[in-house]
Protein backbone atom coordinates (compact mmCIF):
# COMPACT_ATOMS: atom_id res chain seq x y z
CA UNK A 1 0.00 0.00 0.00
CA UNK A 2 1.02 3.89 -0.26
CA UNK A 3 0.47 4.89 2.87
CA UNK A 4 2.70 1.97 4.43
CA UNK A 5 5.85 2.66 1.71
CA UNK A 6 5.20 6.17 3.17
CA UNK A 7 5.51 5.54 6.75
CA UNK A 8 8.38 2.61 5.96
CA UNK A 9 10.48 5.77 4.18
CA UNK A 10 10.01 8.43 6.89
CA UNK A 11 10.32 6.10 10.09
CA UNK A 12 13.98 6.56 10.02
CA UNK A 13 13.98 10.48 9.81
CA UNK A 14 11.29 11.15 12.82
CA UNK A 15 12.52 8.26 15.01
CA UNK A 16 13.30 10.85 17.69
CA UNK A 17 9.90 12.34 18.37
CA UNK A 18 7.77 9.37 16.78
CA UNK A 19 7.33 5.96 16.46
CA UNK A 20 5.56 4.01 13.93
CA UNK A 21 2.77 1.42 14.59
CA UNK A 22 1.11 -0.88 11.93
CA UNK A 23 -1.72 -2.32 13.17
CA UNK A 24 -4.18 -4.90 11.09
CA UNK A 25 -7.76 -4.25 12.38
CA UNK A 26 -8.93 -7.46 11.97
CA UNK A 27 -6.33 -9.26 14.19
CA UNK A 28 -6.89 -6.31 16.71
CA UNK A 29 -10.54 -5.41 16.91
CA UNK A 30 -10.64 -3.62 20.20
CA UNK A 31 -10.46 0.11 19.32
CA UNK A 32 -12.62 -0.57 15.86
CA UNK A 33 -16.37 0.93 17.39
CA UNK A 34 -14.45 3.41 19.80
CA UNK A 35 -12.34 5.19 16.75
CA UNK A 36 -14.55 3.97 13.82
CA UNK A 37 -11.78 2.12 12.14
CA UNK A 38 -13.32 0.92 9.32
CA UNK A 39 -11.68 2.31 6.30
CA UNK A 40 -8.64 0.18 5.02
CA UNK A 41 -5.95 3.14 5.59
CA UNK A 42 -6.13 4.81 8.81
CA UNK A 43 -3.67 7.40 10.64
CA UNK A 44 -4.15 8.26 13.92
CA UNK A 45 -1.70 9.72 16.69
CA UNK A 46 -1.54 9.02 20.48
CA UNK A 47 0.86 11.22 22.55
CA UNK A 48 1.15 9.40 26.18
CA UNK A 49 -1.43 7.00 25.95
CA UNK A 50 -4.10 10.14 25.01
CA UNK A 51 -5.60 10.27 21.31
CA UNK A 52 -4.57 13.38 19.96
CA UNK A 53 -6.81 14.80 17.19
CA UNK A 54 -5.44 16.92 14.52
CA UNK A 55 -7.79 20.03 12.40
CA UNK A 56 -7.27 18.70 8.41
CA UNK A 57 -10.15 20.69 7.36
CA UNK A 58 -12.32 17.92 6.46
CA UNK A 59 -14.87 17.79 9.80
CA UNK A 60 -13.31 14.26 10.80
CA UNK A 61 -10.22 15.46 13.59
CA UNK A 62 -9.87 12.10 14.84
CA UNK A 63 -7.64 10.42 12.20
CA UNK A 64 -6.45 10.66 8.51
CA UNK A 65 -8.43 7.89 6.53
CA UNK A 66 -6.69 8.22 3.31
CA UNK A 67 -2.86 7.65 1.83
CA UNK A 68 -0.76 10.23 1.78
CA UNK A 69 2.55 9.62 -0.74
CA UNK A 70 4.35 12.59 -0.26
CA UNK A 71 7.08 11.73 2.38
CA UNK A 72 7.16 15.53 3.38
CA UNK A 73 3.77 16.04 3.92
CA UNK A 74 3.27 13.24 6.57
CA UNK A 75 6.72 14.60 8.55
CA UNK A 76 5.07 17.78 8.47
CA UNK A 77 1.70 16.53 10.19
CA UNK A 78 3.61 14.11 12.48
CA UNK A 79 5.96 17.07 13.25
CA UNK A 80 3.04 19.38 14.03
CA UNK A 81 1.10 16.65 15.98
CA UNK A 82 4.08 16.36 18.31
CA UNK A 83 4.56 19.77 19.07
CA UNK A 84 1.23 20.57 19.83
CA UNK A 85 0.88 17.37 21.96
CA UNK A 86 3.98 18.09 23.72
CA UNK A 87 2.72 21.65 24.92
CA UNK A 88 -0.77 20.07 26.27
CA UNK A 89 -3.18 20.30 22.77
CA UNK A 90 -5.72 17.83 22.37
CA UNK A 91 -6.21 19.15 19.09
CA UNK A 92 -3.92 20.22 16.82
CA UNK A 93 -4.27 22.46 13.21
CA UNK A 94 -3.25 20.45 10.06
CA UNK A 95 -0.53 22.60 8.22
CA UNK A 96 -2.05 22.19 5.04
CA UNK A 97 -6.06 22.63 4.32
CA UNK A 98 -7.34 18.97 2.96
CA UNK A 99 -10.79 20.28 2.49
CA UNK A 100 -12.47 19.98 -1.10
CA UNK A 101 -12.46 23.37 -1.84
CA UNK A 102 -9.02 23.59 -2.54
CA UNK A 103 -8.77 20.59 -5.10
CA UNK A 104 -10.71 22.07 -7.89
Amino acid sequence: MVMDETLYGIAEKVKNFAVIYLVDITEVPDFNTMYELYDPCTMMFFFRNKHIMIDLGTGNNNKINWAISNKQEVIDVIEIVYRGARKGRGLVISPKDYSTKYKY
